[in-house]
């Protein structure tokens, strides 16, 4: 693909490229990754009672644990036995930095404990001096579509005004436990897609009450969550000064599908949920963005004494954000395809993955110039890859040159955004690393990694790990700081 730089004969100062500290890695999340559900005095998450579906049938949310049912967590990939191994194999590929989480469930099985689990904070001790060892800086998401169940059943989730004192004690825990460790926090992930998406229930634990006024549960779960963070950015500033501490969005590159003037605005209006969160973290206040966007959906929500105050005192160090696909909107749209948590109209001009999602590498390169020229704060890519269906050769090997070919894509155009668009960025840790399991389907055949894992949708394998072709080519990538991406 060829490269879309300045027009042809204009003159320009290009950057020298990526920053020499640029956190090359992979990022993954507990519930996806660890298994080991019950273990370690870990109690029940939210995860642990969501069923695998596909592209085509949704995932089913029970109330607790069905006897003899497959639910992908249980098990996930068993990092939680693995994790040397797993650790060694990206030490090998030369990462920069490991993006993970931490299960909320697994250090207050409850949730509303006073006290923290020490066998699950041990867990975690274990995950990251082993990183370390290998000079692999831990990226640590607080909560990653992940919450103790008890919190759900017995609260609301966060509906409930008491989780932020919750998440208050579990991150504070969190901080004063890897002080001087954990260099790079985030506090929620992609958690835009709680307005984004018609059942936030892996972002919020949300499932509605029969009854209830929809845009008003969706605006106060907001408001709790906004104000949680807030408190968690406070308290690791006082905590741990040296550290950072950003904020994670899923950024969908929307177009608008003609000129008519009519489809710019539709595409400011889906954007909206995304830049509401944004506005908050990154500003410290609703702005006009979001208080037209609360008026448009007529919803209402409570702010207590002092919340506004918290939200300027927590505004966060950096952004992370997810990018895998961009959509189209407009007012004639009738063609949609799929994409993460949310689909969009369909754009002529791409190619899809077999999951229908668009692959747009200059998407990213805009993502990342929207969210600079907004908010003037370093990024951090800390999600992008394609799911795909790997085929084992008869002699063991995956060739996967689609994978290498989409992030080849993908990584000229994030250097493009730096070298030319002069964006200030921090990393790139590219999706599941190691196969896992599928957030949006529960499946294991949509796979991400440079590492194979033997792993079914019905739970069945060997869980052994196998290298693919795209282990050695992002070895190289990482080696040369980006700059020899040849296949």
């Amino acid at each position: 693909m060829k490269r879309a730089g300045m027009p042809a004969g204009r003159s320009r100062v290009m950057s020298k490229g990526l920053r020499p500290d640029f956190l090359w890695g992979g990022a993954t999340a507990a519930n996806q990754f660890e298994g080991g559900y019950l273990e370690g005095g870990k109690g029940l998450s939210i995860d642990d009672v969501y069923k695998g579906g596909s592209a085509t049938v949704p995932r089913v949310i029970d109330d607790h644990i069905i006897e003899g049912d497959y639910y992908p967590s249980h098990v996930a990939v068993d990092f939680y036995h693995r994790y040397k191994e797993d650790i060694a194999l990206l030490a090998e590929m030369g990462f920069k930095c490991f993006r993970m989480s931490i299960a909320w469930s697994r250090i207050f099985p409850r949730g509303d404990e006073e006290e923290p689990n020490e066998e699950g904070l041990k867990f975690y001790d274990n995950v990251i001096d082993e990183l370390l060892k290998y000079n692999i800086e831990p990226v640590v998401t607080i909560s990653h579509y992940e919450m103790p169940l008890a919190l759900v059943k017995e609260y609301g989730s966060w509906r409930n005004r008491k989780l932020v004192e919750f998440f208050h004690r579990y991150s504070k825990v969190l901080f004063q436990r890897y002080k001087g460790k954990v260099k790079y926090w985030l506090t929620f992930n992609e958690v835009n897609c709680t307005l984004g998406v018609d059942r936030p229930y892996l972002q919020a634990g949300i499932v509605y009450r029969k009854d209830e006024n929809i845009p008003d549960v969706k605006l106060q779960v907001t408001h709790h969550l906004l104000v949680a963070s807030a408190l968690a950015v406070k308290e690791c500033r006082r905590i741990d000064p040296a550290a950072k501490i950003g904020c994670m969005l899923l950024y969908p590159t929307t177009y608008a599908d003609t000129c008519d003037p009519l489809d710019q605005i539709a595409v400011r209006n889906v954007m909206a949920p995304t830049y509401y969160y944004g506005d908050v973290y990154a500003r410290g206040r609703y702005t006009n963005l979001c208080k037209a966007y609360q008026e448009s959906i007529g919803g209402h929500f409570t702010m207590e004494p002092g919340d506004e105050e918290l939200l300027k005192e927590g505004i966060v160090d950096y952004i992370g954000f997810s990018y895998y696909s961009s959509r189209v909107e407009g007012v004639h749209v009738t063609e949609y395809t799929g994409g993460n948590m949310q689909r969009g109209g369909k754009n002529p001009y791409l190619k899809v993955t077999q999951w229908g999602w668009q692959i747009d590498p200059i998407g990213l390169r805009m993502a990342l110039n929207n969210l600079y020229d907004r908010y003037q704060l370093p990024l951090f890519i800390v999600e992008n890859g394609m799911g795909a269906v790997d085929k084992v050769e008869e002699d063991g090997s995956i060739i996967d040159d689609y994978r290498i070919d989409y992030l080849k894509a993908h990584i000229e155009a994030m250097k493009d955004a730096v070298e030319i668009d002069h964006v200030d960025l921090m990393g790139y840790t590219p999706w599941g690393p190691i196969d896992l399991v599928s957030a949006g389907t529960g499946e294991m055949k949509k796979r991400y990694g440079f590492i194979y894992v033997d792993k079914d949708d019905q739970g069945n394998g060997t869980l052994e790990r196998r290298k693919k072709k795209s282990f050695d080519w992002y070895k190289k990538v990482i080696a040369t700081n980006g700059e020899d991406l040849e296949n």
